[in-house]
């Protein structure tokens, strides 16, 4: 029951997220991100189901390919005429690696076309886990200069520093929800990996995963920070 990711869930759970961003900081940077990411959980969960169903026009195609593929073999076997000529040494190495020529273009032909579906799939999930990657980013940019020494008042601003109306708890809050974001990312990192178990998309997903929570280490740096000198 709880082996696999649930889309409905994590829907659920981006969509929570979105509206209590918007209800503490109404108007803000982070609520249209929080809003971005629940809009992209939803495409997300269509974008599984579409990855994770068999692509049978094409599976019929190329099994029609292959076909015929096999079937010009065939008639070419068949009409093969064996002479004395062709078995004198000089003319049975030539036609020998005519022939093993031929049988590793067709092999190699067979390949591709066999893993084509599973490669298209596979250019759509790494394409939908490069927009996670820029969401996270996204994610990281919106904290970045939300610093607690300057909340404390132990550094005071500059002319060019960015305007900050926020004290130590509300600035706490935006931790949390910076840091509840990148997980919601990894989680559907994670979602394009159960539709499709490929070993490069499986790594991509990996890699999410780890600038996600190497994101999130700062932000708890952050606030462990803010939370032992305000405590």
């Amino acid at each position: 029951m709880y082996r696999s990711l649930d889309p409905a869930r994590i829907v659920e759970t981006a969509d929570s997220l979105a509206l209590r961003v918007a209800e503490r900081f109404p108007g803000s940077g982070l609520s249209r991100v929080a809003a971005e990411i629940a809009e992209t959980v939803r495409q997300a969960r269509e974008r599984c189901e579409a990855i994770g169903r068999p692509h049978r026009g094409l599976r019929v195609g190329i099994a029609l390919l292959l076909g015929v593929g096999f079937a010009a073999v065939l008639v070419l076997a068949l009409n093969l005429e064996l002479t004395a000529e062709m078995w004198r040494v000089e003319n049975f190495f030539s036609e020998l690696n005519d022939l093993l020529g031929s049988a590793v273009f067709l092999g190699a032909a067979i390949v591709f076309l066999v893993t084509l579906e599973g490669r298209r799939k596979r250019t759509r999930a790494l394409a939908a886990i490069a927009e996670l990657r820029a969401l996270a980013h996204v994610v990281d940019m919106h904290q970045l200069t939300k610093d607690p020494d300057t909340v404390l008042g132990r550094a005071p601003p500059t002319e060019h520093s960015p305007k900050r109306s926020m004290d130590a708890r509300a600035l706490m809050r935006y931790y949390d929800y910076c840091s509840e974001m990148l997980s919601v990312i990894s989680k559907v990192g994670a979602l394009y990996v159960e539709a499709l178990p490929d070993p490069v998309a499986l790594e991509a997903a990996d890699d999410l995963e780890g600038l996600c929570t190497g994101l999130s280490r700062k932000i708890w740096q952050k606030a462990a920070l803010l939370a032992g000198t305000s405590g």
